[in-house]
């Protein structure tokens, strides 16, 4: 939750290739507080049956960047089956891993305001947008 001082964050991820939450997905958490200043790891959690991560670690006072590291290499091997079903036009046998093994994604953020981060995820592709 953010307060006059602080900044907040929460994320979902939405597996496109099957129109369903991504689930079980490990995230972590870092902030720093300036440009020149060295990441702080806060701590992290992983999304729950509907994609969501409710539980992220407050941000400290002073946060001026943010960085979400999705760990998608061991969701991707976990519903490899299931992607290879859901892709009507794509081959059932894909390479072999996932193309994104992480994905990194690094904001700005001001104290008091709430910053929602959707991950939309592809075997091959990725899009991140502020939500609300």
């Amino acid at each position: 939750m953010s307060t006059d001082t602080t900044a907040s964050v929460s994320t979902h991820i939405l597996d496109t290739s099957i129109g369903r939450p991504a689930e079980a997905v490990a995230i972590s958490l870092a902030a720093r507080s300036g440009s020149d200043q060295e990441w702080v790891a806060l701590g992290g959690s992983q999304t729950d049956a509907d994609g969501r991560c409710k539980d992220l670690p407050a941000l400290p006072e002073g946060t001026t960047h943010v960085r979400l590291d999705f760990e998608t290499e061991a969701y991707f091997a976990r519903n490899a089956n299931q992607q290879a079903e859901a892709q009507q036009d794509a081959p059932r046998v894909r390479d072999s891993g996932a193309f994104f093994p992480e994905v990194a994604i690094t904001f700005a953020v001001k104290p008091g305001e709430h910053y929602h981060v959707p991950l939309l995820l592809n075997p091959f592709g990725y899009s991140v947008y502020r939500g609300s």
